[in-house]
């Protein structure tokens, strides 16, 4: 039992083609492409360390401010 020449792989795409048609077949790859890029765009957005965006620090400066005028300091 060797491996599979081309000839196999062929006839196997020409059945799958068959029996699930190109619109399926290019819906599956696109879904698939999506779902790739996504789990990279996790991944990567998982290593970054969470940033404050520019009006939480404003918000939490003020904050800070107006404690520290609270106690008198």
């Amino acid at each position: 039992m060797g491996g599979f020449s081309i000839w196999h792989w062929l006839i196997v795409l020409v059945i799958v083609l068959l029996v699930f048609g190109t619109k399926r077949l290019t819906s599956g790859a696109k879904d698939l492409g999506t779902a790739v890029k996504e789990f990279k765009k996790g991944m990567r957005d998982e290593d970054r360390p969470a940033q404050l965006n520019d009006q939480t620090r404003d918000t939490d400066s003020t904050q800070a401010q107006n404690e520290r005028e609270r106690d008198g300091r």
